[in-house]
């Protein structure tokens, strides 16, 4: 061992006999081990909580929309260029798949009611194995939804609200187009059967019904010749940045998720931030009291100091003793922090259900959602010993201008 890490090490173990230098030694490694703790339980029930967000509002929008040439707003470029988006190099662009979408604002009567939602026309072959929903379905399949049986898939919640089983009819208006009849121009309309509910324990359980793009295209009279538009699945929606530069170059018109739920997801962001910040000023007072503690055993060991000096030890060995002291206090409180952040986080939901808490924000409404993110541990780790090491360097340097005349002069 170092010379000066063996010394550090004698004063650490010298201290625990001296009661208020050890106080105060013991309370900045429970203060460095508290926050870490509580940062690392606040944060991944945070991420749980985001995760839980993303997957449940944007596992049913799209992450990207490309629109097609022929779309209604203004004219567009050819789809050719989509061929180089394929999704041969998911890592390129972050795609996934790529599918025909159709989405159109409808008016949807039952026996009971008439409210209005968004109708969505996908490709169920294409989407099977990636999308969430047909992970969620209650009753009846996902794929039931094939070309001319102008099936539909609707929601739990509002399979509640309007009544709504399988096998039962609904009417799907469209008023975005129109038909001429006897009676006149009326918008499009058509009988559609509840084939599937899904339930995403999401706020879109109850806005959103999805049906064959086929079919929802006939709905809205898209001649058959035209192009779709087309969805795009990503490997993380939160990773869209590639996507959008390469869709601006492209010069494509397009939509993304963050356009339709952008403010929701930076608020939740915004919320986890400020948290993180708050617990982490928790740790930062904590390395304040490295400092007080480490002044405290330099004037209480001026002597000693001043010893070792006469004997032939360098000033940088004496800033070093005093160092490696505020850095074994920090590897302390961060390695008990870790432990006992580790552990609440596997124990917090079987605390809470043995509180009786009815907290149901999980998976299928258990407890809180829990996602741990190793990088983040280890960034906060490493952040609270680098900010323990700076709070040493002042009271090392402070014992390294200690003189031994001085330093002996009440011996």
């Amino acid at each position: 061992m170092h010379l000066s890490q063996f010394v550090a090490m004698r004063y650490l173990r010298a201290n625990s006999k001296r009661s208020f230098v050890a106080f105060i030694n013991l309370f900045s490694i429970a203060g460095i081990a508290l926050g870490i703790a509580a940062l690392i339980i606040v944060l991944s029930v945070m991420n749980g909580l985001e995760n839980q967000l993303k997957q449940r509002v944007l596992g049913i929008l799209p992450h990207a929309i490309i629109y097609a040439p022929n779309h209604e707003d203004t004219d567009r470029l050819s789809t050719d260029k989509l061929d180089e988006y394929a999704p041969d190099d998911p890592h390129r662009l972050g795609i996934i798949r790529m599918s025909d979408y159709v989405e159109s604002e409808v008016m949807v009567q039952s026996r009971d009611e008439l409210r209005g939602l968004l109708l969505q026309g996908i490709d169920p072959q294409v989407e099977d194995d990636i999308s969430i929903i047909s992970t969620k379905m209650v009753s009846g399949s996902f794929t039931s939804i094939g070309i001319n049986q102008f099936n539909v898939l609707i929601g739990n919640a509002l399979a509640s609200q309007m009544r709504l089983n399988i096998g039962d009819k609904i009417r799907i208006i469209s008023p975005q187009t129109s038909v001429y009849s006897p009676f006149g121009q009326v918008p499009s309309q058509r009988l559609f059967t509840v084939s599937g509910i899904f339930n995403l324990v999401s706020e879109m359980d109850d806005k959103v019904i999805i049906s064959n793009v086929r079919d929802v295209a006939r709905l809205m009279r898209i001649d058959k010749s035209a192009s779709y538009d087309t969805r795009i699945f990503l490997q993380d929606a939160f990773d869209i940045q590639p996507l959008v530069e390469q869709l601006e170059r492209d010069e494509f018109s397009y939509q993304t998720w963050q356009k339709r739920q952008g403010a929701l997801f930076e608020a939740v962001n915004m919320e986890k931030n400020m948290m993180a910040l708050m617990l982490f000023l928790v740790i930062l007072v904590a390395g304040f009291n490295v400092v007080s503690a480490l002044v405290m055993v330099v004037a209480e060991k001026t002597s000693d100091i001043a010893i070792l000096q006469t004997q032939g030890m360098m000033p940088m060995q004496i800033r070093a003793i005093f160092f490696f002291n505020g850095i074994y206090n920090a590897l302390v409180g961060v390695f008990i922090g870790g432990l006992l952040g580790s552990l609440g986080v596997i124990t917090l939901n079987p605390i809470l259900r043995l509180m009786g808490s009815s907290l149901a924000f999980g998976e299928n409404g258990n407890g809180l959602p829990i996602l741990t993110d190793y990088t983040q541990i280890i960034i906060i780790m490493a952040v609270t010993i680098l900010l323990c090491a700076i709070a040493s360097f002042y009271p090392a340097i402070k014992a390294s201008k200690v003189l031994p005349a001085r330093g002996l002069t009440n011996e």
